[in-house]
């Protein structure tokens, strides 16, 4: 346990991103029951604002990881706190890498330090914290990976159960993962929608609260710590661009809504960044709907690619991923698996960061920014190294 007795939440509601309904936040819930929309939560800001300040962030340690911003943060009570070390990674000043792209100020946001090796570990955290603290003790999840086995990390520290249901192209190490948890373990289909479709099916005989990406309140506030730590690391100034691959999008759209809530306290300093959503051109589901113009996806066929984090045929939180990219002035960039392995190598060699395809995907779509005159050799960049590429040297030929 990190501390005893009450933290400083400021949590007050639920509210829907769709039709803006809200909801007390004292029961566990996965969307809005009038519409289906993503449910956000909403914290009281005012509230917040007395305690959470530079000055004082500045005296807690980083040891402390995410729960550095517990204002902002749903759980209630420190001994719901499930913590195994998540947040507090590097920001690392890619000079050389700079150097060679011609950018003076690239950075890598290495997320490859965190528990079980990916940022899935920050969202965990505070969704099974919260959901033990509201009497939740049976957790199913489709995922592709690496968000199974921070779930089932996490599971195994709470001592609740996790139920974890994979599609076959799942990579044995990370099936290995999951099992070494203790999480129950089901294959189901060929993508992670077909892992998704068989949770619905057996959730309510088998009593399960479905954690579904964006089907539920608390993994975003997780996610959202990278978008807090990346601007106080930057010394409360916000980055120019910030380049995140995109499967389900919670991170895409944590980071926004962390420097959104920063923003409304009056924390940083200027304007919020664009955000590029970077895909597999084997997946790219995103990507097409903003070529259209269109404000939600279709289903994408077939979809393949070696970055596992990315095949996600039809992200549910759809409509919030285009509009943060088009209000943002972003842009979204599919990359072919063939510039996701030569970026590995190059990200390896010139940053000494072996980073997952999912990250090394953000360095091959920057290069493409580059070449068009997307981004100034001035700006302040930041590329999302989600996870470390130990998990996938099968892949990555290195």
């Amino acid at each position: 346990m990190l501390m005893k007795g009450p933290t400083r939440s400021t949590l007050i509601a639920l509210k829907c991103t769709r039709c803006g309904a809200t909801y007390p936040p004292d029961k566990a819930m996965n969307v809005c029951p009038r519409c289906g929309g993503v449910l956000y939560p909403v914290y009281d800001l005012e509230k917040a604002r007395e305690s959470f300040t530079r000055s004082e962030l500045a005296r807690r340690h980083w040891s402390l990881g995410i729960w550095r911003y517990e204002e902002l943060l749903p759980v209630g009570d420190w001994s719901y706190v499930v913590f195994l070390g998540e947040g507090s990674t590097p920001l690392l000043h890619a000079a050389r890498l700079g150097e060679k792209l011609g950018l003076r100020n690239l950075y890598i946001k290495d997320e490859s330090m965190n528990p079980t090796g990916t940022f899935k570990a920050r969202g965990m955290a505070v969704a099974v914290s919260r959901l033990w603290e509201l009497g939740v003790r049976r957790l199913g999840l489709p995922s592709a990976g690496n968000a199974a086995a921070a779930l089932a990390a996490y599971a195994s520290r709470a001592g609740v159960e996790a139920h974890i249901f994979i599609p076959r192209s799942t990579p044995k190490s990370m099936v290995a993962e999951v099992r070494g948890y203790g999480a129950r373990l089901e294959v189901a289909g060929e993508s992670i929608a077909d892992a998704a479709r068989r949770l619905d099916e057996v959730a309510s005989e088998r009593g399960l609260f479905v954690m579904t990406t964006m089907r539920e309140p608390y993994r975003v506030e997780g996610k959202k710590t990278m978008g807090l730590e990346i601007v106080e690391q930057l010394g409360w100034r916000t980055p120019d661009v910030v380049v995140y691959p995109t499967g389900g999008g919670t991170g895409l759209l944590g980071i926004w809504k962390g420097l959104g809530e920063l923003s409304a306290m009056g924390l940083i300093e200027g304007s919020m960044p664009r955000m590029v959503a970077v895909q597999s051109s084997g997946c790219a589901p995103v990507v097409e709907a903003y070529r259209r113009g269109s404000d939600h996806v279709e289903p994408w066929p077939s979809p393949h690619t070696i970055a596992a984090g990315l095949r996600v045929p039809k992200p549910y939180a759809d409509y919030l991923i285009l509009d943060v990219i088009r209000r943002s002035g972003g842009t979204a960039i599919a990359v072919e698996d063939s510039e996701i392995v030569a970026a590995a190598k190059e990200v390896a060699r010139y940053v000494g960061v072996l980073p997952c395809p999912e990250g090394a995907a953000t360095l091959a779509a920057l290069k493409r920014l580059v070449d068009e005159g997307w981004v100034d050799r001035d700006e302040t960049i930041v590329l999302l190294n989600t996870g470390t590429g130990l998990k996938y040297l099968d892949v990555l030929h290195l």
